[in-house]
């Protein structure tokens, strides 16, 4: 996961763009999840979702990263 992304001449770290996407599906999931009320069957919503988060992020890596291609 060396590759870095070209931003108007600024190169990023790809890590930044897969965690921008983990992110965005994190969000979309948990607002999915608080409106069929799942979050009562979960003790700690908050460390629910970072892990969420984590887990999406591992996964946006795996399977969008440049050199799996």
């Amino acid at each position: 996961m060396t590759a870095e992304i070209s931003i108007f001449g600024v190169f990023v770290s790809s890590l930044l763009a897969f965690a921008l996407v983990a992110f965005v599906l994190e969000v979309v999931i948990a607002r999915a999840l608080a409106t069929i009320d799942f979050y009562r069957f979960v003790w700690h919503p908050a460390l629910f979702n970072f892990a969420m988060f984590v887990c999406l992020l591992g996964a946006c890596v795996l399977l969008l990263s440049p050199e799996r291609l």
